[in-house]
């Protein structure tokens, strides 16, 4: 699934693409993947136009320049948006059918199977909602539901305003685990699985130690390892592994600097002497060093 890092990338490819032009038609080719009413989402966007793309968390906001109302979308773990013009073909999310390899790429053969919305603008351009599982969120709100849909997500961690009294303010007296914790969208919004375990790493926290035995230091270094990890796979363009290509096909780069997610039963990079360990908590699957983390 997308994260944030990747979300952010998606955001700022797209806007370079699709502001501003007239949406002359809208093929909904299944239904289901909107959850709002289809009839007003069809006749919302036809003849409208995309004045700003905005993200929180992990959830794309596209902003309509009539009727203050607003697309959203979230890719989940298959979903995938496809601009193309003529022969210019750029994609981001999913790519190339999860850890089946025998699937096809979903921008193959555009439109195909696995296109549910297409998007065609004024000027020739068109824009292709994707989605193999059809996990995706899909619908369109006003601004009192925007609102609602908001307030369901923590503090961006790359804004200003996320210092480290935020982040020990949110994170006094809770109790459950540091992993979990961090997954949870409510309390910081768009860290998923794999910057977890990085941050955690980075600051030397066993991701299943419990956050009301934190001392003050390691709080601090949780919360520097936060914004260091996320601001450098944004630089890089997010990660890959089976799904994850940019708003431009390309295959983030942030892959060569992961120290734990993917190297379980490796030594790891930065001790020399500790295996990374693959365990479940939270739910998730979580790596972590057995000597760099304690």
């Amino acid at each position: 699934m997308p994260e944030l890092p990747e979300v952010e990338t998606i955001k700022n490819d797209l806007k370079e693409k699709i502001l501003k032009k007239k949406i002359e038609k809208v093929d909904l080719r299944l239904k289901k993947i909107v959850k709002s009413p289809v009839k007003s989402f069809v006749l919302d966007l036809e003849g409208n136009k995309f004045k700003d793309i905005k993200r929180r968390g992990k959830l794309l906001i596209f902003d309509l320049s009539q009727k203050n109302k607003y697309l959203l979308i979230h890719l989940r773990m298959t979903g995938q948006l496809i601009y193309q013009k003529d022969k210019e073909i750029i994609a981001g999310g999913h790519s190339d059918g999860g850890r089946d390899e025998a699937l096809p790429r979903l921008y193959d053969d555009l439109p195909n199977k696995h296109t549910h919305i297409i998007f065609h603008f004024s000027d020739n351009s068109q824009l292709f909602f994707n989605d193999l599982r059809r996990f995706a969120i899909v619908k369109i709100v006003d601004e009192k539901e925007l609102k609602k849909v908001l307030n369901n997500f923590g503090v961006e961690p790359l804004e200003k305003s996320f210092s480290l009294k935020v982040f020990r303010d949110i994170i006094r007296s809770r109790k459950e685990n540091i992993k979990a914790f961090l997954l949870n969208q409510k309390y910081i919004a768009g860290i998923g699985n794999i910057y977890a375990d990085e941050i955690l790493f980075e600051a030397k926290v066993l991701p299943s130690k419990r956050i009301n035995s934190l001392k003050e230091e390691e709080i601090k270094k949780i919360y520097q390892a936060i914004k260091k990890i996320l601001k450098k796979a944004v630089r890089y363009r997010g990660t890959t592994f089976y799904s994850y290509t940019d708003a431009r096909g390309q295959k983030g780069n942030f892959t060569k600097f992961l120290k734990v997610y993917k190297r379980e039963k490796k030594k790891c990079l930065k001790c020399k002497k500790g295996l990374i360990i693959k365990t479940k908590i939270a739910g998730r699957g979580t790596r972590y060093c057995n000597e760099c983390q304690r």
